[in-house]
């Protein structure tokens, strides 16, 4: 890279350093912008396109970025409720209840909300007086990073008990469990590693299945998500056997680390899957004809960033948790955004209230539509959320059909899911890949300099050691 030779030497070592400041200029702009330390896109909690108002208020469980336990105010966790237009009613910071993530958030009949957080501790569920934004009861839980936990009929506690995870004896024991309340203690269990052979997802490891969701689907049946699994699976209640199953593990063609499944019904009969497909950035909905799995409706596939929960409404359109792209939107069943709602920091579940918990509008082929969808008329505040593409999405296309088109799609991707828990809030994708390339091209140069280098440092430590 760099003669010995002085002038050439100098000449080199001028146009690396021009290459790396150059690479270092938009971060070093966006840090000096009068708008750095904001969110992503300098979008906090706002409208987007409302082109339909919501005919009730929208209730977000908002994950947030924390590193050992220590939170970030630029990414801050809460959950939020939403009005028609987008506007933002209220928000609630769990701070005061040692609650450091928020994942899953449950209208109730009462119309409070059943809110699951973690701290470092365990786990912590409670009921939220939508009110005054007060627990009305809590229950903490030894359990690490639980992210769903639904109310059963009879005010039980059903919990989907990840990472659960036994250091002397090296075993996985993830799992499903009841917890009564009144009684205090667990009246039901299911573990998978009874029901799936131990070489899953390549063996036992502290977070095996990542069963993310846990759902009742009637009487005496749960649907659950084993995210790691890439599968969605009922189990009856008092068989303890998987009685239907979607995707198997290591087929990310069906599903890709799923979150949230929701079960619905055709007029038909036809057992029904919505899904957000999360590693595959989009949204799903299978139904089961003959006895097989049928792909019948997919939307914003490449468009969505980490999907991590999907809602078929009352007037048969979708809403869709948008977690990297830190929004909600409601989409009509060919794609286009009625409702919008900025939600930064990585949103991680969404309900519309009056509309029951989860999913509860007809399927698609219920409303005599099928194929694939790319979204429309996104207000694009956040970059790759309109007209606007993002650096892994545009190493996507730019690289699509061509012969390293599957490469590049699996660095966008991955680049897409990670770079965003670090990259600054206030620095978009672009300025933070400048800058990602700038540090790679100073490392390099600092390498070659100490090859140039080698014989002058080997001296050097000679005379030092005598």
């Amino acid at each position: 890279m760099f003669d010995d030779t002085p002038g050439r030497g100098r000449l080199a070592r001028g146009l690396a350093l021009l290459v790396v400041v150059s690479l270092f200029a938009p971060a070093g702009v966006a840090a000096l912008s009068p708008d750095s330390g904001g969110t992503p896109g300098q979008v906090g909690l706002e409208p987007g396109t409302v082109t339909q108002p919501a005919d009730n208020a929208t209730v977000v469980g908002i994950q947030g970025f924390h590193f050992q336990g220590q939170g970030s105010t630029k990414k801050p966790a809460r959950v939020v409720s939403a009005g028609p237009q987008g506007e933002t009613n209220w928000v609630f910071d769990g701070g005061p209840y040692d609650a450091t993530w928020f994942y899953d958030v449950d209208p109730l009949a009462n119309g409070n909300l059943l809110v699951v957080s973690t701290n470092p501790e365990g786990t912590l569920v409670m009921e939220l007086n939508r009110s005054t934004r007060e627990a009305v009861w809590k229950e903490r839980f030894d359990m690490k990073d639980t992210h769903d936990v639904d109310m059963l009929p009879n005010g039980n506690l059903v919990i989907a008990n990840m990472r659960n995870w036994d250091n002397e004896t090296q075993v996985s024991d993830d799992r499903i469990v009841i917890y009564d309340r009144e009684s205090e203690e667990f009246v039901w269990e299911w573990t998978f590693r009874n029901h799936y052979p131990n070489s899953t997802d390549g063996g036992f490891s502290e977070d095996w299945t990542h069963v993310n969701d846990v759902d009742r689907i009637g009487d005496g049946r749960f649907l659950l998500s084993p995210r790691n699994f890439d599968q969605a699976i009922v189990v009856d209640r008092e068989s303890k056997e998987i009685v239907e199953r979607l995707g198997e593990d290591g087929d990310h063609e069906t599903m890709f680390e799923q979150h949230n499944p929701d079960w619905l019904v055709s007029e038909a009969g036809n057992p029904t899957i919505l899904v957000a497909d999360s590693e595959n950035d989009r949204v799903v909905e299978y139904t089961k004809r003959d006895g097989e799995w049928e792909r019948i409706w997919t939307v914003g596939t490449g468009q969505l960033s980490w999907p991590r929960d999907a809602d078929r409404l009352p007037n048969g359109n979708t809403l869709i948790t948008d977690s990297l792209n830190h929004r909600v939107i409601e989409v009509t069943p060919r794609g286009e955004i009625v409702w919008e709602y900025y939600a930064t920091w990585g949103a991680y579940e969404a309900e519309r209230l009056g509309t029951g918990d989860e999913s509860n509008g007809p399927t698609m082929t219920d409303q005599g539509v099928s194929g694939s969808y790319r979204l429309t008329g996104s207000a694009g505040l956040i970059e790759g959320t309109g007209d606007t593409n993002t650096f892994a999405a545009t190493v996507q296309n730019t690289f699509a059909g061509t012969p390293v088109g599957g490469v590049a799609t699996e660095f966008a991707v991955t680049w897409s899911h990670v770079t965003p828990w670090v990259q600054p809030v206030w620095m978009d994708s672009w300025a933070f890949a400048s800058l990602a390339a700038g540090l790679l091209v100073a490392l390099a140069w600092g390498l070659v300099e100490l090859v140039l280098a080698r014989r002058r440092l080997v001296e050097f430590v000679r005379g030092v050691a005598g």
